[in-house]
Parts: C-alpha cells; sequence; structure tokens
C-alpha cells in the first residue's frame, strides 16, 4: 500500500466496536483467535492459533511484514490497509490497527484490530490530528456562540487584519472587521441557526483592516453546530479571499457590456461617449475621450491635428472635473503624457499624480485651470485609440472616489477596453469617407454570375434606390438544386443603407443553406421565417432601438422549377406574386397566397404547384416595378408591369434591362430587382429511369443497366464509378426502405444518379474501423460523387449523387 493510500484511509473513521481482534506474538504467530475473527477470516481458533501471520496475507503483503514489524517497534503500532486471504484462497481488503499489549510477564505481545474496508465505517482522529487540520488550514475558520461572539478561530483569520485569535475572541464581526457589511453577515449565521440548514459560497465585497484602502472579496460558508442533544451552540464559518476571482469576474462583465453598448451607431461622437459611459465606475470616476479633428470630420488623420473632446463621463453628476466642455479643443501642455501617448502610440500609467500639479491643459479658450488636488485626482492612465495602425486620438482615465491607484492590470482591462471601442470609431470614420465604397459592397453581395445550368436561361437586372447612401436590400439569387432543379430567389429587406445590405447579405446566405436542405418552398421559407424572428429578438429589434440591420419585415419569394416533368412549386412571404410569360407572349400573375413577411409571425406558408410549357418565362421582381409616386396602387403597378413584359427583345438580356428602364427610372426611389427566367425541359434522351424490385439478388441487374445506359449516353468512361455508386445506393434502399424502388438517370451539365424509396429516414455517412465488415457504402459514394445528399417527397425520399462530366474519373 502506497503512502497516498494510507492517508486517504486515515482520513476515515475506524470503529473499534466493530473491529476483529488477534493476538500476535513477538514472532509474528497468531496466539489468540476470536469469533469476529473466525467471521471474517472463515478459519476456526483451532486452526489459526499457531499460524503465522505471513500465512493469513497475500504474498506481496506478506514481503512487507518485516518493514511493519520494524514501524511497530519504533512507533509503537502501525495502522493501514492489508490484503488477507480467507479460507480457500480468497482476498479481502482490510483496515488495519496493531498496537503494543506486552503480557504481564513483558514478553512482547501485539494486538491486530481488523475491519474488512468494504464494511467499516471509517478511521477514528484524534483530538490533535482534529486541531492539526484547523490550525494549519490556510482558510480562515471561526466558531461564534449562539450570541454571535467569537469564541474560536484559527491563525489564518490573521491575514485579513484582525489581530491574533486571543483579541478576537468576545467580539462581535462587525467589531472585527468594521469595513465589511457585518448586518448582512451576521443575517447569514441568524438564519443558520435558526434553520440548520448550511449557507455555502455567500460573498461579499468590503474592505478588511489588512487592507483599508482597497476593496477585496471573499466568499464565506457557515454551518451550525449542535451540541450531543442536538441543541445548536453556535456558527463555524470559514473565510476564503477570492478578491482576484471576483476582480476578473468584474473585467469580464465590464468587456461584455462594452460589446453590447459600444458602437450601437455609426455616429463618431455617440461611439465616445458609449466608452466614457461604459467606463465610469466601472473602471475610472472620472475619464474624458478626445479624437483629433480630422477622424471627427471623416477626413484622413496625419496625426499634426488639434484634439477635440469627444466623451467625457464622472461619478459626480454634472461632471464637475472637466475643464473642456464636449466638442471644445483640448489642449495639452508640450510633452505631457496625452501628446506624448498620441505620437508614439503607447499607454501611459501614473500611479500617483502630483497633488499640485495642472491638468495638463493650457490654452483652453473659455476654461478653466485647476490642480488635481482641486479636482480630488490622485490617479491617472492614458491609452490611445488605435485602429488598423492608426492613432485616432487618446483616452484618459482618472481615479478620484477609490483610493485604490490604478495598477497594471487596471491599464490592461483600459487598453482592451479602448480597443473594442476604437474599432467602432474607426467603422464611423471609415463609414463617412468610403460611403461610395459601400454601394460596391453591396453590390459584391449581390451573384456576381448566376450558375450555370440546363433547367432555366436566366437574366436579372438590380438598380439600388438613390438614397443618402445610394444602398438598399433588394436581391436575387439562382441556386442549382439536385436532380437538375433549380431555385430562383428574389426578396427585400425593408430600409436603404449599410444595415440593409448587411441584412440582406445574411438573408441571402441563410436562403442558400437551407436551399442545400432540398425542402419544400414553404418549408424553406417557414425556417427562414423563424431564423428572422429569433435574430430580431437575439439583437433586440425594436421601437426604441436601431434595427436597421434586421431583416425582419422582409419579403421573399422562393420558386423551385424541374426541367424533368416542367413542374413548377412557389411560395411567397409578403411579396409580390411572380409573373409568367407564356410561349405565345400572353402575360399572367401567378395566384399564389401570400405569407406574412418573415420574422412577424403569422399563419403557416402556402405553397402552389404549376406545369409550365417549355420556353415559359418566369418573372419574379421586386415592389419596386409596381409602385411608382401616387400611382402605387398593385393593381396599377401589375398592369404597367404586364405591358412592360409583353414586349419583345432580341434576347432575354435585353428584355431583362427594357422592363426595368420602362418602369423604373434612372435613380428610383425604391430598389429594383428583377430576375427572368425562361424554362427548357430536359429531352427523353437526357433521363432514364427503372423500377427496381426489393430484391438484393436484383443489385447487380441495377449496375447492368446502368452500364448499358452510359453506353448509349458515350459515357463509358463513368461506368465502374456510376455502377459502384448506384449498387451501393440501391443496396441501402433495398436494406433499409419498405416499398418500391426506383433508379433514375439524369444527363445534363452532370450525370445524376437517384435512388427513390419510400422510406422517411436519411442515410448518415459513417467512417468505419479497418476491422469493421460494412459501413463503407455512402463513405464511397462521397469519394467518387463531386456531391450527394437526400431530398424527401410525399412518397419518401431520393439519395442522389452527382458526378461532373467536365471531370472524367481516373
Amino acid at each position: 500500500m502506497g503512502a497516498q493510500e494510507e492517508h486517504d484511509t486515515a482520513r476515515h473513521r475506524f470503529d473499534v466496536a466493530d473491529a476483529a481482534p488477534v493476538l500476535l506474538d513477538a514472532q509474528g504467530v497468531v496466539r489468540g483467535w476470536t469469533r469476529e475473527a473466525e467471521r471474517l477470516l472463515d478459519y476456526g481458533a483451532a486452526e489459526a492459533v499457531g499460524m503465522a501471520a505471513a500465512a493469513l496475507l497475500t504474498a506481496e503483503e506478506a514481503r512487507r511484514l518485516p518493514e511493519l514489524a520494524e514501524r511497530c517497534r519504533n512507533d509503537g503500532g502501525w495502522a493501514g490497509l492489508l490484503t488477507a486471504l480467507r479460507r480457500g484462497g480468497r482476498p479481502v481488503r482490510l483496515m488495519v490497527r496493531i498496537t503494543a499489549a506486552d503480557d504481564f510477564d513483558g514478553s512482547a505481545r501485539w494486538l491486530v484490530l481488523l475491519s474488512e474496508l468494504a464494511e467499516a465505517p471509517g478511521w477514528d482522529m484524534s483530538r490533535r490530528v482534529l486541531e492539526q487540520l484547523v490550525t494549519r488550514s490556510p482558510i480562515g475558520i471561526a466558531v461564534v456562540d449562539t450570541d454571535l461572539r467569537c469564541v474560536w478561530s484559527n491563525p489564518a483569520l490573521e491575514q485579513f487584519g484582525s489581530g491574533p485569535a486571543q483579541r478576537r475572541l468576545g467580539l462581535r464581526f462587525g467589531e472585527i472587521q468594521p469595513g465589511l457589511d457585518a448586518e448582512s453577515i451576521e443575517a447569514q449565521m441568524r438564519r443558520v441557526l435558526e434553520t440548520g440548514e448550511p449557507v455555502v459560497g455567500y460573498e461579499h465585497v468590503g474592505r478588511v483592516r489588512s487592507a483599508p484602502h482597497r476593496e477585496t472579496a471573499h466568499t464565506m460558508s457557515f454551518t451550525r453546530i449542535d451540541d450531543d442533544r442536538g441543541h445548536p451552540v453556535g456558527v463555524y464559518y470559514t473565510v476564503v479571499d477570492i478578491t482576484e476571482r471576483h476582480r476578473a469576474r468584474q473585467r469580464l462583465a465590464l468587456l461584455d457590456r462594452a460589446g453590447e453598448y459600444i458602437g450601437r451607431s455609426l455616429d463618431i461622437r455617440r461611439t465616445a461617449q458609449e466608452l466614457a459611459d461604459v467606463a465610469v465606475p466601472a473602471l475610472a470616476d472620472y475619464i474624458t475621450v478626445d479624437l483629433l479633428e480630422s477622424v471627427l470630420r471623416g477626413a484622413e488623420p496625419t496625426g499634426q491635428e488639434t484634439l477635440l473632446r469627444a466623451g467625457q463621463q464622472s461619478v459626480n453628476e454634472g461632471v464637475p472635473e472637466a475643464v473642456v466642455e464636449v466638442g471644445e479643443v483640448a489642449a495639452y501642455r508640450p510633452g505631457s503624457p496625452p501628446l506624448g501617448c498620441l505620437a508614439e502610440g503607447g499607454s501611459v500609467r501614473e500611479e500617483r499624480l502630483d497633488p499640485l500639479g495642472a491638468e495638463w491643459a493650457t490654452g483652453i479658450a473659455g476654461g478653466r485651470r485647476a490642480t488635481f488636488m482641486e479636482l480630488g485626482l490622485h490617479s491617472a492612465m492614458v491609452v490611445p485609440i488605435r485602429a488598423r495602425g492608426v492613432t485616432l486620438g487618446v483616452t484618459t482615465l482618472f481615479r478620484r472616489r477609490r483610493q485604490e491607484p490604478f495598477d497594471e492590470d487596471d491599464l490592461n482591462l483600459a487598453e482592451d477596453l479602448v480597443s473594442r471601442a476604437a474599432v467602432c470609431v474607426d467603422n464611423a470614420w471609415r463609414y463617412t469617407r468610403e460611403r461610395e465604397a459601400a454601394l460596391v459592397l453591396q453590390r459584391s453581395l449581390l451573384p456576381h454570375r448566376l450558375s450555370e445550368q440546363d433547367a432555366v436561361e436566366v437574366s436579372a437586372c438590380y438598380r439600388p434606390a438613390d438614397e443618402l447612401t445610394g444602398l438598399g436590400g433588394d436581391w436575387y439569387d439562382l441556386i442549382p438544386l439536385s436532380g437538375a432543379r433549380v431555385a430562383l430567389v428574389v426578396g427585400e429587406v425593408p430600409g436603404h443603407g449599410i444595415g440593409a445590405a448587411a441584412a440582406m447579405g445574411r438573408l441571402r446566405t441563410a436562403v442558400r443553406t437551407l436551399a442545400a436542405l432540398d425542402l419544400p418552398p414553404e418549408e424553406v421559407l417557414g425556417h427562414l421565417d423563424d431564423l428572422v424572428a429569433r435574430s430580431a429578438r437575439e439583437e433586440g429589434a425594436g421601437p426604441e432601438t436601431d434595427d436597421t440591420d434586421s431583416a425582419r419585415g422582409s419579403g421573399c419569394v422562393y420558386v423551385v422549377y424541374d426541367p424533368v416533368d416542367g413542374q413548377c412549386t412557389m411560395a411567397a412571404a409578403g411579396h409580390p406574386a411572380p409573373a409568367v410569360i407564356l410561349p405565345d407572349g400572353t402575360v399572367a400573375f401567378v395566384d399564389l397566397p401570400q405569407g406574412p413577411s418573415l420574422g412577424v409571425g403569422g399563419p403557416p406558408f402556402e405553397s402552389v404547384e404549376l406545369a409550365l410549357a417549355e420556353g415559359s418565362t418566369l418573372a419574379l421582381h421586386t415592389d419596386g416595378l409596381l409602385a411608382r409616386g401616387e400611382e402605387g396602387a398593385v393593381d396599377a403597378g401589375r398592369n404597367r408591369l404586364r405591358q412592360a413584359l409583353e414586349r419583345s427583345a432580341a434576347s432575354l438580356d435585353l428584355r431583362c434591362r427594357t422592363v426595368v428602364d420602362a418602369l423604373a427610372p434612372a435613380r428610383p426611389h425604391d430598389d429594383v430587382a428583377l430576375l427572368m427566367a425562361r424554362t427548357r425541359l430536359l429531352g427523353p434522351d437526357q433521363v432514364a429511369d427503372w423500377d427496381v424490385p426489393v430484391d438484393p439478388a436484383r443489385v447487380a441487374e441495377a449496375r447492368k443497366t446502368t452500364s448499358r445506359q452510359l453506353t448509349d449516353w458515350g459515357l463509358e468512361e463513368f461506368a465502374f464509378t456510376t455502377e459502384l455508386i448506384v449498387s451501393e445506393l440501391v443496396t441501402n434502399a433495398i436494406r433499409h426502405a419498405v416499398g418500391p424502388i426506383r433508379l433514375r438517370l439524369i444527363r445534363e451539365r452532370s450525370l445524376i444518379c437517384e435512388v427513390f424509396d419510400s422510406g422517411d429516414t436519411a442515410p448518415h455517412l459513417r467512417h468505419p474501423r479497418t476491422t469493421d465488415e460494412g459501413g463503407r457504402g455512402l463513405l464511397l459514394v462521397s469519394q467518387f460523387a463531386r456531391r450527394w445528399g437526400t431530398r424527401f417527397v410525399p412518397e419518401g425520399k431520393v439519395i442522389w449523387a452527382e458526378q461532373s462530366l467536365t471531370d472524367p474519373p481516373d
């Protein structure tokens, strides 16, 4: 048994009354055997007496006996764990205590007390051991009586400056530590005395005698002490200093608040004031935020401009420490810490200010002069406001009410805080200077080019509104789906500016993500509605907040077109229904149920399905094409749009631009987006499908059929990989699905393999171990296919895999 195991055992209580006594002589031979020993080890007295103790132990433990005998002779006994052998050789773990028991004639004897470890209640500890536990503990411990007067305490409490234990005897907590909230602490003690329920982890902040000039944090736990009759006689409590942990939590809370509060707008002055508001009183008692004049104007800083006061705050109402008002020039003496910080870009900390020194300021028009003593300021930090390697200004923090000076941790926290605010200041500054570049940003969020595919011929036209920022939230997209299908999407985010552009980008990304799940249009809009509503709640968008970057109230129409059968399914959320130009030139608007706008709540979305003849053109648009000035009624707007769509043009691109030019001025009051898609149908020579019986023996036949079809299409080089994909997908369907199975091949710009079955569970890609006999099917499919997935249909599901025809397999 190791020393640690012995130490752990000694923590428990050893009940002598339940132990089995055994008497050994000086040579370790059993001379006395009891019924308890017989019960424990199954040896009778006649058999056990005369046996060597080593015969009762395992071989490993027997080898330790000489060492234990030596320790018993030197220490007068021994306590620990041993493993003995019951009759028949079964081992049993025992708690053992050996004490000297010399005979009356002076011959050496040893009394051995045995207790089974699994049943023993523990090990007894003497008063001396208990006293060591509490007196040597680094945790402050004290006991008060029912009058809450100290009757005992350990030396560790002296670290809090309350003096030796004798000085604390008979005193109440408030007399021992007057700088703490004794009333609240004693209320916890009374609660424990009354209820008997311990209080664990009670935290409080105050000033102890050992550190009267700074706040310290402690955690206390209280436990009632009862006498033998169960009557309370006092309270036992512990004290642990958690000041560092408390300060770390405060720092994190301050940074979290800064992340939420600073930079809620693109106004530079407001951002500077938000920085000042956050830092007081959590970090400083008085703070000033000064920015370069060029930064406030949105110009490129040169480092030689004057500083202007952009924000300030104080723990005292009215900011009486200020010698400069917000908006005025903050002129500092040459060589002063703020100017040095501005020039060198490094922070400065002055632990103690010269009480008679000036406030570093001079030449303030209409301002006042005052010494640090008159202002009550005694410690300061200066932190540069830097972003992207450019110094935009300086922040100066002072201590006044709190007596402890700024330390290194305070400086690190201030630098983190100011760096976060610097990013927001930098954003606001660059917003003014790069407004035109923001328009390029919005256009970059729209598709640079629409994906090439065979389902539709497509063209799009976008025209932003002529607002102050030139930004809006209209968008469009074409998303290739599985099975040669495509999704056509047009949407509109309310508002204009960078916020609307950002919301549009998030919405378009979300639609693309949902489209990858191959959901029906009404389900895509349902998930999108949930996402927008949840985002608005998390961002706190509401009537009292700036929610210009929220997508709540957005409109969207989502259309899925299948070129195999010409079926088109669509759903709308607060958005105009698409128009359809039939092959003969007739224009009609789809009778599409209007769902609620995204994020506002309402009834579930509904979809409609219609068959489109080849050569029909879908026209998805935003409401900017319908409304124009006082003639913004829906019917009038539709009539104008119908007339514009009826005009023929040499190409679809020209027709799209002609419609926008006819209905939207060069600088419209609202964004305009138009997406036109002329439908195509895949020919019979591009699609092949077969029914597959639910029989594992038919998998080989499916492979052969696939190989013949690829030969007919001239795609022999894809035979091996396609047969493997077909084999795995059909086998998976036969093994797990119920009902009919259908195999379909589509030759488009890619080679698509689809397996239909009636199951409602999607397969999952596994990564089998080398010893596994199966589970590699979908892993192989994923290796040979460019992409694969599952989509659900009313009759079940489709597992599909797609190979690129422009990149033949090796």
